[in-house]
């Protein structure tokens, strides 16, 4: 794996471009070239991390400051799973992902940033050994996804509720195999939880196994032990 940023650069190719209602639509010749550009990122993904070994993918709030007790159980767990030879993959940025790369960097295995183009720019943390530069959520999405078997879940914003429902409804729709989706921090995700095994269950919008789904967590050391137990019904090696 080396660390990458992608080539192919074209003007206004961001998802707010590419999702303009088609009344503003732009000259077909564009359109063609964004599909290419695309396809140029995703094939970089693939590239980069087609050799990577059994990761998990880590989730949480950018705005986490490095004094929060969720930014020091967040390193410590990235820390225990690169001990266990697990790959660490999260968003690149600062706060919780900032957090697991740091703790999964000194460590053998790779601590990997997808890091997304955003107007405000997010700038990549610097405990990376791998760092991929995204334009697309999509795509972006898409290899967190492909090269994770695992996925932890700390507190955050929308972002991470976006990342967590959209791996849910994978695995709820058998898109993927039965990957743990692992919450870390009862207290914060116990009245998500209790929304849906009351409102949605009991209202019948999802089967009675879906919130089965969902591991809460409260120490790193469950986490790890997750993940192990995952990895070896899966026979994955370190």
């Amino acid at each position: 794996m080396k660390r990458s940023e992608n080539r192919l650069r074209l003007p206004g190719a961001t998802d707010k471009d590419l999702l303009k209602h088609e009344s503003q639509r732009r000259p077909m010749d564009d359109e063609a070239w964004r599909v290419l550009r695309i396809q140029a990122e995703i094939v970089e993904g693939f590239e980069n991390l087609r050799d990577l070994g059994p990761a998990v993918s880590i989730f949480g709030s950018a705005r986490t400051p490095s004094t929060d007790p969720m930014y020091r159980a967040a390193q410590k767990t990235a820390d225990l799973l690169a001990r266990a030879g697990f790959g660490v993959i999260t968003g690149g940025g600062p706060g919780i992902m900032e957090a697991a790369n740091k703790g999964a960097l000194p460590h053998k295995g790779p601590s990997i940033g997808l890091n997304i183009e955003l107007p405000f720019e997010q700038k990549p943390n610097p405990y990376l050994n791998v760092h991929l530069e995204n334009r697309y959520f999509f795509a972006r999405k898409l290899l967190f996804v492909k090269y994770a078997f695992s996925f932890v879940y700390f507190p955050g914003g929308l972002g991470t509720l976006d990342e967590l429902f959209e791996v849910a409804t994978l695995v709820q729709t058998g898109k993927i195999d039965r990957y743990p989706l692992i919450l870390f921090g009862s207290r914060h995700w116990a009245p998500l939880l209790g929304w849906i095994r009351g409102t949605l269950l009991e209202g019948g919008f999802i089967s009675r196994e879906d919130p089965s789904i969902l591991r809460v967590v409260d120490r790193p050391e469950e986490v790890l032990k997750l993940v192990r137990t995952q990895a070896k019904k899966m026979k994955l090696k370190p």
